[in-house]
């Protein structure tokens, strides 16, 4: 994850996106390396064996920008 932010800011990006199923458990994860969590979309995604699951959608401003 710190590569792709490294190479975001090479490139002059300056906020990155990602969502993860809500089920996942990688929310922690994504708040460590410093991502906010700005909501949920319900019954969002298709899980593997069938049924639906939401998705977390999370931002991260990078590169100095404020």
């Amino acid at each position: 994850m710190r590569a792709a932010e490294t190479l975001a800011v090479e490139k002059g990006r300056t906020l990155l996106v990602l969502d993860t199923a809500t089920e996942e458990g990688a929310s922690g994860l994504y708040e460590k390396l410093g991502f906010t969590l700005t909501g949920e979309i319900p019954d969002f995604a298709l899980k593997p064996h069938g049924g639906l699951t939401g998705t977390l959608i999370y931002w991260k401003r990078i590169g100095g920008a404020t």
